[in-house]
């Protein structure tokens, strides 16, 4: 929490408690709404509550991003060949330590002219709850692994989980990079039935939105088999995310 909410949060604390005449369960009631939109807004990466993150692209094109989050993996290749089939390109949110488990494959992305982003190196479970020193190391190792492996430098980012807080806003600015959200999440590592991640993407999809996806299990891979020619049937193009920011850089 910045020093900014801790105002607000004084403010809005000291008006209720002056109204209500000091009640101590009037402050407490307060604080837990507070507390409350400050889990909401740092889970909620949509609301740019932290960080302004790109959620989606202003068109009236009808043309989507796929985006793969947590790779590469042993299924990345799968998800490769079926995108070259379908002549789609589509961004990667990769990890350091995924890339440099699997190296070829993440050359294999970029051969094939897929965007790529910064996911972290680790995609620690305690992201949430790292210093800004810590998040920036995150991101700087995920950085040096892409140019060593791959040649590649780029400013997109994607916080792991969606998670933003006043320390990943700091460690963003530091490195220069640009968030990247998305406006529909899948799912996919949730949801077992795949007909319902199929559903659940195709009942809210508009023109620019940026679908969250997950290359790391062959249940998604059937859920793009799918979804390709769903937006195939739709006559929807897909787009990659730099071609938002202009940001891909080698």
């Amino acid at each position: 929490m910045n020093h900014y909410s801790f105002i607000l949060f004084y403010l809005f604390c000291n008006v209720f408690i002056y109204a209500f005449q000091g009640s101590l369960w009037v402050y407490i009631a307060c604080f837990l709404a507070f507390s409350a939109v400050v889990v909401w807004g740092s889970f909620a990466i949509e609301l740019g509550y932290f960080v302004n993150s790109i959620t989606h692209k202003r068109t009236k094109t009808k043309e989507v991003a796929l985006t793969f989050d947590d790779g590469p993996t042993e299924f990345t290749p799968q998800f490769l060949d079926l995108l070259q089939k379908h002549q789609v390109k589509a961004t990667f949110f990769c990890i350091g330590k995924q890339i440099e488990k699997y190296p070829e494959t993440f050359q294999r992305i970029i051969a094939e002219g897929h965007t790529i982003g910064n996911h972290t190196f680790s995609h620690s479970n305690a992201t949430g709850f790292l210093s800004t020193s810590k998040m920036v190391k995150e991101i700087e190792s995920c950085d040096e692994v892409m140019k060593q492996i791959g040649n590649i430098k780029t400013d997109l980012y994607r916080p792991p989980f969606g998670v933003t807080n006043p320390s990943i806003a700091k460690a963003i600015k530091q490195t220069h990079k640009t968030s990247i959200g998305w406006n529909i999440r899948s799912l996919d590592t949730v949801i077992d039935d795949e007909k319902k991640i199929l559903r659940r993407i195709t009942k809210t999809l508009k023109k620019g939105s940026i679908i969250l996806l997950h290359d790391t299990s062959e249940k998604t891979y059937r859920v793009l088999v799918d979804l390709l020619v769903f937006l195939e049937d739709k006559k929807y193009s897909t787009f990659t995310v730099d071609s938002i920011t202009n940001s891909r850089k080698k």
